[in-house]
C-alpha cells in the first residue's frame, strides 16, 4: 500500500509541475495555481509516506 501512495505522490508532483509550467507559459494564472496546488498535494503525500517509513524502522 505504501508503494502505491509513494507512486501516487510522484504522479501528483509531476502532473502539478507540468500543469503549472503550461499555465505560466500560456499566461493562465488559474491553471498555474491549480498546478502548484497539485504539486503541493503530492509533496505533502510524499512527506507523510516518508514520516511513516521513519517510524517503521
Amino acid at each position: 500500500m505504501a508503494r502505491d501512495q509513494k507512486g501516487k505522490a510522484k504522479k501528483e508532483q509531476m502532473k502539478g509541475k507540468a500543469k503549472a509550467a503550461v499555465g505560466r507559459t500560456l499566461g493562465n494564472e488559474k491553471m498555474a495555481a491549480e498546478g502548484q496546488m497539485e504539486k503541493s498535494k503530492g509533496d505533502a503525500r510524499q512527506a507523510k509516506e516518508k514520516a511513516k517509513d521513519v517510524f517503521k524502522h
